[in-house]
């Protein structure tokens, strides 16, 4: 009583009236003025969403949701649906993130089928959780619904939803959509579809449709769950309706929250990748108990059965981010565990990835009718057909691998460490060996089997052009094989116009929608999510200026602008003589590339050289001891007339690239013909000046039905790995590149590898090798073990550039002349 007079007293007192009137006024003056320069319809659209987010918050955090009292699933849902049903797509946009993706690469997984005939008939599609039908609608931005597929099935257990999805198709007038409200685990197709081709519906009573004895062949082509998953209490029988629901070349996607901790799924091999896939410990408490309160389960089970149920064809981990905070959500997309998979065919794959002439029909073909067969004991296979028999002896499903549309990519388990070690980053976005100069010493013919690093893949697809057997292609960095793998989708999935965009000018203003709508069918998951966690950065900074060797090109371009001669390699990068590039090279930007004090504290640095340049230790005391012998032969000079002398490792790493350097300038045109050197300087290539592989007729020849590239495996592993499990005298041509400047001298891993060599070269095959040595220690190893090596480029006086690239000392070609 006494606060009330005390608020009476203090109201009554004019000074207090006037405050009060002051501010009210203001008000009344604010709101005025806001009212006069506001549109009205801005008004309204500002009304109606506090309404609709009004009515989101209270029926989501303040309404109970029990239902009728009975503990029924539908009862519930009702109760959670019913007064926020007309605004429920409005309310979603943000949180519901990803939907549009699973659609998109869904869509892309289907369209891919129809074109190369696997689905024969217009698709099925059944979407499970649709609600108001949102999905559908949104999948005309990805196929022409009404014309695309045969039938779509929107299933759903809220009438609310449900009513609000039939008023939006009856707008859109899609007469092949069809709405039931029903329980996904009681929805049976063959129910409602007369079938594709007009058959007769048949229908169960009592008895499920898919009994083996029933004859039931109706299945969709396409299934989906947005969001939904999560909201089945009883998930594990609802999983096994779908599972039965899918076609045998159908495609299932889902999309939905979830948490989960690495140590549930740290040892499995199917799941087809794990970036962002572990969740920290508050977030999967925070998340499961806030969602939990809307009856929504985030329990990692649930994504589990998915990819038990399943064949893993794409699955990537995202985050949706919302007001500050970060929802973990997944995408997979599957396809039916076993479909058309059996030992018969894992075998012939095996036997394409370790060359067996025994257990594939590949090479059927060429094999003479009276040529005995050996032991079959003496078969060896590859990791990845092991790993499969493991998984289907414990009915689970195969690696992903194997559920590709393309079997490109070998299985490879990346939880390994020797696979992480590289923490999702590739080193090299472009090749350092001249294919040009590959091209002549190894004279590629049709009946060549090659095995090659892969590095940026550069030169694997320049091999391709030359129409070998088959090519190997091996790195033991996953990203690297991730790059080469992006570069055979865009050639099987982009016009030029695009792959241009993408590889020459290294910049795309349209790829995640790229990658999404067209990429996607042809990329292995662990690829896929790679590109989706990093794409859209690459290709809008610039794909040159990533990876390892982005380090080099942002030095030199950094002390470009620093000490003013940016310009200088810009004319350097445009030079129309020699003798323009020379004088150009020789006055103003040699004195800064070419500086002692940067290869003394920067370059020379074992950290840079490893980092930027992918130069280890063991190649680094190449350099340097032939820098020493160097030394006491003959003092080496400079151009400037400067002596030096020392064995610091900052002069030979200054010699060498002096070396290296000067002679590429003196003898070949960086703007016309050296694409090497010219992105180091642009961090882009031209039309006048790129990778072979980057023609208009090469991306014709390796875009056509008969492309090279369908003979091409990927495998992501060690050398002496791929090596010990290919068939003996298998392979013609094996290019090494400078990997073997990385073994420790007088260690046993140099002869054990050059050994497992020997074993895979057929007699008279060939080991192309370049190296920093000028004659490294493992030449004489090599001719210990069965090879006769030839030195056939060396820099000196007499050839001061070896080839455009000039970066190696030396360039062997040892052949095989006996067995070890």
């Amino acid at each position: 009583m006494a606060d009330l007079t005390l608020l009476y007293q203090t109201l009554a007192k004019p000074l207090t009236q006037v405050s009060l009137a002051s501010v009210l006024l203001v008000l009344i003056l604010a709101s005025y003025f806001i009212l006069s320069f506001t549109e009205l319809s801005l008004l309204r659209k500002t009304y109606n969403a506090c309404n609709e987010y009004g009515k989101f918050a209270y029926s989501c955090f303040l309404k109970p949701h029990t239902g009728d009292g009975s503990g029924g699933q539908q009862a519930a849902l009702e109760s959670f649906y019913k007064t926020q049903a007309s605004i429920y797509d409005a309310t979603r946009s943000r949180l519901l993130q990803g939907r549009e993706d699973m659609l998109a690469l869904v869509a892309a997984q289907v369209r891919h089928r129809v074109e190369t005939g696997k689905i024969e008939h217009k698709p099925i599609w059944v979407d499970i959780g649709g609600g108001t039908g949102w999905n559908i609608e949104q999948m005309q931005e990805q196929v022409d619904v009404p014309n695309f597929f045969h039938a779509v099935y929107l299933v759903d257990l809220s009438t609310s939803l449900c009513d609000v999805a039939r008023e939006r198709f009856r707008r859109l007038g899609w007469h092949n959509v069809h709405v039931v409200c029903q329980d996904a685990r009681a929805f049976r197709l063959s129910d409602y579809e007369a079938g594709a081709d007009g058959s007769k519906a048949q229908f169960s009573i009592g008895k499920s449709v898919y009994d083996e004895q029933s004859g039931e062949t109706m299945r969709a082509d396409l299934l989906t769950m947005s969001y939904s998953l999560s909201m089945i209490p009883e998930f594990h029988s609802a999983i096994d309706s779908v599972t039965h629901l899918l076609g045998a070349d159908g495609v299932v996607g889902v999309v939905d929250f979830y948490v989960q901790n690495q140590v549930e799924f740290q040892s499995r091999n199917y799941m087809g990748g794990a970036i962002d896939r572990h969740c920290m410990w508050i977030s999967r408490v925070f998340w499961r108990t806030w969602f939990e309160l809307d009856r929504v389960n985030l329990e990692s089970a649930r994504r589990d059965y998915i990819e038990y149920k399943f064949g893993t064809i794409l699955s990537t981990n995202r985050r949706c981010h919302l007001v500050g905070f970060r929802i973990p959500y997944y995408i997979f997309v599957g396809c039916a565990k076993d479909s058309s998979t059996s030992l018969q065919q894992l075998a012939a794959l095996d036997a394409s990835v370790t060359e067996s002439p025994f257990i594939s029909a590949l090479d059927l073909h060429s094999k003479s009718a009276n040529k005995p067969r050996r032991d079959s004991t003496q078969e060896r296979h590859s990791k990845a057909f092991e790993s499969a028999v493991v998984n289907l002896a414990a009915s689970l499903p195969l690696p992903s691998a194997y559920y590709q549309n393309n079997k490109t990519r070998i299985y490879y388990d990346e939880t390994l460490q020797k696979h992480r070690q590289f923490n999702d980053e590739y080193i090299y976005a472009f090749t350092w060996e001249d294919s040009r100069t590959d091209s002549r010493l190894l004279k590629i013919n049709s009946d060549d089997v090659i095995l090659a690093i892969t590095s940026a893949g550069d030169n694997i697809l320049s091999y391709a052009l030359e129409g070998p057997k088959r090519i190997h292609a091996v790195d033991l960095n996953p990203s690297q094989n991730h790059l080469l793998e992006l570069k055979v989708a865009a050639y099987r999935s982009l016009e030029y116009q695009d792959f241009w965009k993408l590889f020459g000018e290294g910049k795309h203003p349209d790829f995640h929608n790229l990658l999404m709508k067209r990429l996607s069918p042809h990329l292995s998951s662990q690829a896929f999510d790679f590109w989706l966690h990093n794409g859209a950065t690459a290709f809008s900074k610039g794909l040159y200026f990533t990876g390892g060797s982005r380090h080099a090109i942002q030095l030199v371009q950094w002390l470009g602008k620093l000490l003013g001669i940016r310009q200088d390699m810009l004319r350097l990068a445009s030079a129309q003589t020699l003798a323009e590039q020379r004088d150009i090279w020789f006055k103003r930007v040699r004195r800064v590339l070419l500086s002692r004090l940067l290869a003394y504290f920067v370059i020379g640095s074992e950290r840079f050289l490893w980092k930027a340049l992918g130069v280890p230790s063991e190649q680094r005391a190449m350099i340097e001891e032939d820098f020493k012998k160097q030394a006491g032969q003959e003092p080496i000079t400079a151009r400037e007339g400067v002596e030096v002398s020392g064995v610091k490792s900052g002069q030979a790493i200054w010699n060498y690239g002096v070396q290296t350097l000067d002679p590429v300038i003196e003898q070949t045109l960086i703007g016309e013909d050296n694409h090497y050197y010219l992105v180091c300087l642009l961090g882009h290539y031209t039309p006048r000046s790129h990778p072979t592989y980057l023609a208009p007729r090469s991306h014709a020849r390796l875009s056509s039905s008969t492309s090279p590239l369908t003979n091409l495996r990927i495998h992501t592993d060690e050398l002496s790995e791929v090596f010990a499990r290919m068939q003996r005298a298998s392979l013609t041509i094996a290019v090494l590149m400078d990997s073997m400047d990385w073994f420790t001298p007088g260690s046993e891993a140099a002869p054990q590898q050059v050994k497992a060599v020997n074993a895979a070269l057929k007699m008279g095959g060939r080991v192309l090798l370049r190296s920093a040595g000028v004659s490294p220690w493992y030449v004489k190893v090599f001719e210990a073990e069965g090879f006769s090596a030839k030195r056939v480029a060396v820099r000196g006086l007499a050839t001061p550039c070896t080839d455009r690239v000039n970066m190696y000392a030396s360039t062997w070609i040892c052949t095989k002349v006996g067995e070890c």
